[in-house]
């Protein structure tokens, strides 16, 4: 079942959302060569008690920390390590979220580690496009898959590809409600979109093939061809007036 959420509802799930792009913007600015990503989930748990939010993640079917730091060919749900040193031209994504009230903000952002390659740039480049082209879509009366090909032609048209395994998702007072939300698919068709709807819209897209597999943690998932993966999240509201974003860094605490 969809829930459509009240102004009250949305107001709760706003002050989440605030409060994960404010970590999550405070987070990339801690990126850079040399650091842990065992030092990032720490400053992230950190950053997230100073809002007095709990971190969504952290126990979440048995996941052990606060943050996924997905580096290079890492996909998504990637484990901080204190031996996971990041080194200059990596690409890393940080997924985060928190629980406030009872009703849940979620978003990730791929960030480069110093001078990046070209084709690095160009892959986190046209994801998070495609996440706001995908974004665009989420307009009353449009269908669910509306949202998914739009985000599939932008991507393939310019070469990468799209993880099939791995969904957007509704949002509130649950971490994941329906409806999934692939980032491939025919326009028309799914449910109806209303306002109230809350959704966590995320493109995870390949430089090469879309195949993915999952490392021996049970959590990491990696490019078959360990390419490299780019990941982008934003929780938004479908409205009246079109889709408002949530997670929007603008509205973050600084």
């Amino acid at each position: 079942m969809i829930i459509l959420r009240s102004h009250a509802e949305i107001e709760k799930i706003r002050n989440s959302c605030r409060i994960v792009a404010g970590i999550l913007q405070k987070l990339s600015r801690r990126v850079h060569p040399g650091v842990t990503t065992w030092d990032l989930n720490a400053f992230s748990e950190e950053l997230a008690k100073k809002e007095d939010a709990k971190p969504a993640f952290r126990g979440y079917h048995g996941y052990p920390f606060a943050l996924c730091t997905s580096v290079n060919e890492e996909v998504v749900h990637g484990m901080p390590s204190k031996h996971r040193r990041l080194k200059e031209g990596d690409i890393v994504s940080l997924d985060f979220g928190v629980v406030v009230d009872n009703y849940y903000g979620d978003s990730a952002i791929t960030v480069p580690v110093g001078h990046i390659s070209d084709e690095a740039t160009r892959l986190c480049t046209v994801t998070e496009e495609s996440l706001y082209r995908g974004i665009s879509q989420a307009v009353a009366g449009n269908r669910l898959s509306d949202i998914s090909h739009a985000i599939q032609e932008f991507v393939e048209e310019r070469g990468f590809s799209v993880v099939r395994e791995f969904v957007g998702h509704g949002i509130g007072q649950h971490l994941h409600e329906s409806p999934q939300i692939p980032n491939y698919g025919p326009p028309g068709k799914g449910v109806r979109l209303k306002p109230g709807m809350v959704l966590a819209i995320e493109p995870m897209i390949n430089s090469g093939a879309p195949e993915v597999e999952i490392l021996e943690d049970q959590w990491t998932a990696v490019t078959l061809d360990r390419k490299l993966s780019a990941h982008f999240e934003h929780t938004i509201v479908v409205t009246e007036n079109g889709p408002e974003i949530l997670t929007r860094s603008e509205t973050a605490l600084q």
